[in-house]
This record gives structure tokens, sequence and C-alpha cells, in this order.
């Protein structure tokens, strides 16, 4: 459940208000002292929590795991015309290998 909430920037008493519970309730799911209920549980996956990885450790294949700016980003991709994707995937291509060589030191000149 703390990986959710933090993959969700949300703090415990804020996710604790979506799913109907105090703060206290929360930080013991949290620490795995107490198990929420069905109700709780409905209620966070509404809003974004990825209810099967609280459960069992494993990701679910939904958008329901995709952070905000994820999903706005795929909303996006699949709004967009078959035939202009490939520049997309192109596009974020070299981002990513920009991106995978600043985290190795390396310099990129454009």
């Amino acid at each position: 459940m703390l990986e959710e909430r933090k993959r969700l920037k949300l703090s415990q008493t804020a996710l604790g208000e979506i799913g109907g519970v105090h703060s206290n309730a929360q930080r013991n799911y949290e620490k795995g002292t107490r198990s929420p209920d069905a109700a709780y549980l409905s209620a966070v996956a509404a809003k974004g929590v990825d209810v099967l990885y609280v459960l069992t450790g494993r990701r679910s294949a939904t958008d329901a795991s995709l952070t905000t700016d994820e999903a706005a980003l795929l909303d996006n991709y699949r709004k967009t015309p078959q035939e202009r994707r490939r520049t997309i995937a192109e596009v974020s291509q070299v981002y990513a290998a920009a991106g995978k060589a600043e985290r190795n030191g390396e310099t990129c000149s454009g």
C-alpha cells in the first residue's frame, strides 16, 4: 500500500480520506497490521490504486497502474492517428536514450 500511495504522490491522510478511513487506519494498512476491506479497496481503486498489486504484489495490466502523467501520455497516443504514431515512438526512443545516457554520466551533443 505504501508504494502505491507514494506512486500516486498522496499523503497517508489523503489516501485514507479517499478510502473513507482515518490516517491511523491507513498507517496500519501500510504497516501490514490491518487489512483493508472491500469498500476501501473499491474507493482507492477508483482513484488509481492498483488493488491487484496491493493484494498480491503483482502489477495489473490495466491503466489503473499508471501515474496521472503516464495515463495522459497514453491517452494522447491513443487519440493520435495511426500514421503519426511512428513519430511519437521515434521521439520517445530518442528521449529514453538521452535519459539513459544522462543517468550513466554521458553527455549528448545535439
